[in-house]
């Protein structure tokens, strides 16, 4: 473990046995069986860094969940709350209020051209589920699209939307979504050779989609930018402007997901501006303000919110553009601006994680791919590179998930708070990480790897 010297920490055992009894006693988890689950008590943060109360600390190579980009207590988005709390806590959505507003025209600012117009969220389901709203309004047509392998929020229509299994035992919510097959040029459903030709018969692939569902029924098609917990799927060269293009043809809103890799995850204020397009809406939060205050939002085209310039919009939420929320947004701005966030993630993407990432994938027999830009990379693990069965089965889990459980147990022994999923290992640290820490991360993830190479059968 990390020197809790490092961080002054040290133990306190009666405060680890009273919040886990409150926790066990009271607290009802998300996801969870909960009679099966233990969580840890956490005794705070900073930085890169959080700690138990046992005073074992951990590098936080997961962002808690891809959402804390500036890391634990930051003091500018701590003294930014502080200072608003002592101002103004609270005032209801429909009164104009500086800090909202300061937020929306700067989120508006580095959105791009023919973006004005932000409508406040508490989270990312939420922005979703409204984003959907506006386009079903837009178009006065019912159905959306999305893709399989994404994750896109636990509301009604976020989870029926929703690509892995957690939609299956939420069904049936929303019967007007239809489900399509992404890129994913490592495992391609399309039988492609190459990056170019995952592409053309993906978007192939799309547009039969729509023209068999009906393109005059289909409202929105719903993407993940870069696919997040199922994946990091990186989407090959042209496959988003191709998108923008099935879209126009067929009038068909696109809506960009970007909770998870928008404001700075990969380099840039919002994933899509690495890949030369521009969506009609928008879909953040996580980043905004590292998650300091619950926050999310849609950012909405010109021509979209012209729509509602005198309709109005059936929607709304007390706690929308909460006061304390977009404070800590706005102190986002700054540091992102004076310390160079976007430019620093670029260089440590391209100098240090991707090439440490594929020297390790040259070491380690389980690991089949490499991918990711920016801090946002997967590891794929396999139990045979050349048949490319995976080190676990899709959704194991108990005996069946063994293996990537026995790595992320040595990453955690050793000091790293890793995340993990399905078959993979996925590196998504805060974007203040120093390089040192980023390093020795990186060291115990290529130490822990060597559990899974005990499983590989070739």
């Amino acid at each position: 473990m990390t020197d809790t010297l490092l961080t002054g920490v040290q133990p306190d055992l009666e405060a680890d046995a009273r919040v886990r009894a409150d926790d066990r006693g009271h607290v009802f988890h998300s996801w969870s069986a909960q009679a099966l689950i233990d969580p840890l008590p956490i005794a705070g943060g900073e930085g890169s860094t959080f700690w138990d109360y046992a005073g074992n600390t951990y590098l936080d190579f997961s962002s808690q969940l891809v959402n804390l980009n500036l890391g634990h207590q930051h003091p500018d988005l701590v003294r930014a709350i502080q200072e608003q709390a002592g101002r103004l806590a609270t005032i209801q959505p429909s009164m104009a209020n500086d800090v909202r507003g300061e937020l929306a025209r700067r989120i508006a600012g580095v959105a791009g051209d023919g973006f004005e117009k932000v409508f406040f969220t508490n989270g990312g389901a939420d922005a979703n589920e409204n984003a959907v709203r506006m386009a079903r309004l837009f178009t006065g047509r019912r159905k959306i699209m999305s893709m399989y392998r994404s994750y896109h929020g636990n509301t009604s229509t976020a989870i029926s939307l929703t690509g892995d299994p957690r939609r299956w035992p939420n069904e049936p919510a929303d019967g007007s979504v239809v489900h399509f097959h992404g890129p994913y040029p490592y495992r391609s459903s399309f039988h492609s050779s190459s990056p170019e030709e995952e592409t053309a018969r993906a978007l192939q692939h799309l547009e039969q989609t729509i023209v068999l569902e009906g393109a005059g029924t289909i409202a929105g098609i719903l993407l993940e930018t870069i696919v997040g917990t199922n994946g990091v799927l990186v989407p090959p060269p042209g496959y988003l402007a191709g998108v923008r293009e099935l879209c126009d043809k067929y009038g068909i809103v696109y809506i960009a997901d970007e909770v998870m890799v928008g404001f700075g995850r990969v380099g840039e204020w919002f994933a899509f501006q690495a890949f030369d397009v521009q969506p009609d809406l928008i879909t953040f939060a996580k980043g905004v303000n590292s998650g300091y205050v619950p926050l999310g939002g849609v950012v909405i085209s010109d021509r979209i919110a012209a729509h509602f310039d005198t309709v109005s919009f059936p929607g709304g939420l007390t706690y929308s553009g909460h006061p304390l929320a977009c404070a800590a947004g706005v102190a986002t701005f700054d540091v992102f601006e004076r310390d160079g966030i976007l430019e620093r993630v670029r260089d440590l993407g391209e100098r240090v994680v991707g090439p440490r990432l594929r020297e390790i994938a040259e070491r380690h027999p389980s690991v089949g791919d490499v991918r990711g830009l920016g801090l946002f990379w997967a590891i794929e693990l396999v139990k045979d590179r050349e048949t490319r069965e995976q080190l676990v089965p899709f959704n194991a889990s108990g005996p069946d998930a063994a293996p990537v459980a026995a790595v992320a147990a040595a990453c955690k022994r050793d000091g790293v708070w890793p995340f993990t999923h399905f078959n993979r290992v996925h590196v998504a640290p805060p974007l203040v990480i120093t390089e040192e820490e980023l390093l020795r991360g990186l060291d115990v993830i290529d130490r822990a790897l060597s559990a899974a190479d005990e499983y590989v059968t070739r």
